[in-house]
């Protein structure tokens, strides 16, 4: 008898752990792919709509238009800015180094991609030298994008006097938020000047833009209200690094607050990821569908999402003058270019022309619409930039500083290729299989 019940204890310990184990695989499934739809998510919007304007969205000129972008983004233009688009490293980085070098107070410093080299040193020469002249230096370095540092250049700032913060450091209990990236780009001098763009520390970044390992990139120089912003968006990393919410007239002047009139209207839109719609899906999606005559996209990582495609689409439909310049076999990341490439049949049939710039990595992230609108920045054209990154952009609504950029624009195109349809059609077939398999991970990118 004891051997029975003995047999009947186990017999039910063992269906317990099965069970058990069932639950278990079935919880780890359903984590998994909690997971896995985490870091593929897309942005929902599918279409801008006008309801009662047969018309359709604002155009630029039409005062909704800034006011919609505010309300939907949080975007705010001011006037009385100063705003310059910088060239490439030789109209960057001399500028720079002589505005940091002259700062009397502030100087907050915010890279998402570093390496060893001349750009780090220098810049980590000049920042130390104003540490030690009394100017309170901030410094945040992104976790992954500055990897490659050593600890002991890293080591000579904080010895130097300069305040360095890593941002979002890889642990085991942020493992759910590693695709989340803070992909923002910031130097404020005195609460005065500002620089954002697709700028980094690295010596790839140097030169003209016009030659091999000489990046071409666009970053933007400014002065005015719209500084405000881009300190704000510094702020927000550093309280996240080191728990200090800075503030105070240090930091933000009160004269920087000052909206007058004349200059450039512009405002620093600082996006960052959330849960369905993203600001940077509003913004670029009204963008879009606001323009009217021209739409010119210049952009590293152009891998536009089913819904951005059929905006563009429509937009030539309407008579836009849609053009897209991006990378070609130069690209510093092929899996993106390829996955790209996947988009060109559907856009060039649909009337879009497609320029890939031949001398170098085009790394720029710019659009001008209808020679008014437009913006300098950090933010690529694709899913990651959209759904998962932190960006830093200047947007602005002046003709003298769109026109500038609608003239760099076509001066880039003379360094491009065309990609007609005809000729991209002939493209061999393991071009187009791998082409497939990189946009299976475009959400990935």
């Amino acid at each position: 008898m004891k051997y029975v019940e003995g047999n009947g204890q186990m017999r039910k310990m063992m269906r317990v752990k099965r069970v058990a184990l069932v639950l278990g695989i079935l919880l780890v499934s359903v984590l998994s792919l909690i997971g896995i739809l985490s870091i593929t998510r897309g942005t929902p919007v599918k279409a801008v709509v006008a309801i009662g304007d047969h018309d359709g969205p604002p155009v630029i000129t039409d005062s909704l238009f800034a006011q919609s972008m505010e309300l939907y983004t949080g975007l705010h233009l001011t006037r009385g800015n100063a705003a310059q688009q910088m060239l490439n490293g030789v109209g960057t980085y001399p500028q720079l180094w002589k505005d940091l070098r002259a700062a009397r107070r502030t100087i907050t410093v915010q890279m998402y991609y570093s390496q060893p080299g001349a750009v780090a040193d220098t810049m980590a020469a000049v920042l130390k030298e104003r540490a030690r002249a009394g100017v309170r230096v901030l410094f945040v370095l992104d976790a992954f994008g500055s990897q490659n540092l050593k600890r002991d250049w890293a080591d000579s700032l904080r010895a130097g006097g300069v305040e360095l913060a890593l941002l979002r450091q890889l642990h085991w209990y942020s493992l759910h938020n590693a695709s989340d990236r803070s992909h923002v780009r910031v130097v404020v001098v005195d609460g005065e000047v500002g620089y954002t763009g697709g700028f980094g520390l690295a010596d790839y970044w140097l030169g003209d833009g016009r030659a091999k390992d000489q990046w071409r990139e666009t970053n933007v120089r400014f002065e005015g209200p719209a500084v405000m912003g881009l300190q704000a968006a510094f702020a927000a990393a550093w309280a996240e690094c080191t728990g200090e919410l800075i503030s105070g007239d240090i930091f933000f002047p009160k004269k920087a607050f000052t909206d007058v009139d004349g200059g450039v209207r512009a405002g620093l839109f600082f996006s960052s990821p959330t849960t369905g719609s993203t600001p940077a899906e509003r913004f670029i999606a009204l963008s879009i569908a606001s323009a009217r005559k021209t739409l010119y996209v210049a952009n590293s990582y152009f891998v536009p999402d089913d819904d951005f495609r059929k905006l563009l689409k429509q937009a030539r439909a309407r008579g836009v003058d849609v053009r897209v310049l991006t990378v070609s076999k130069e690209t510093d990341v092929k899996t993106t270019w390829w996955a790209g490439r996947s988009r060109y049949e559907e856009l060039l049939a649909a009337g879009i022309r497609i320029y890939e710039y031949q001398p170098t990595m085009m790394h720029a992230k710019t659009f001008i619409v209808d020679g008014l609108w437009g913006s300098i920045g950090s933010m690529n054209f694709d899913n990651r930039s959209l759904a998962f990154n932190n960006e830093s952009n200047l947007a602005f609504l002046n003709a003298t500083l769109g026109a500038q950029m609608d003239s760099t624009f076509l001066d880039d195109l003379t360094r491009s290729k065309e990609i007609t349809l005809a000729e991209f059609k002939r493209r061999p077939w393991y071009n187009r299989v791998i082409e497939y398999g990189a946009a299976v991970f475009s959400r990935l990118l």
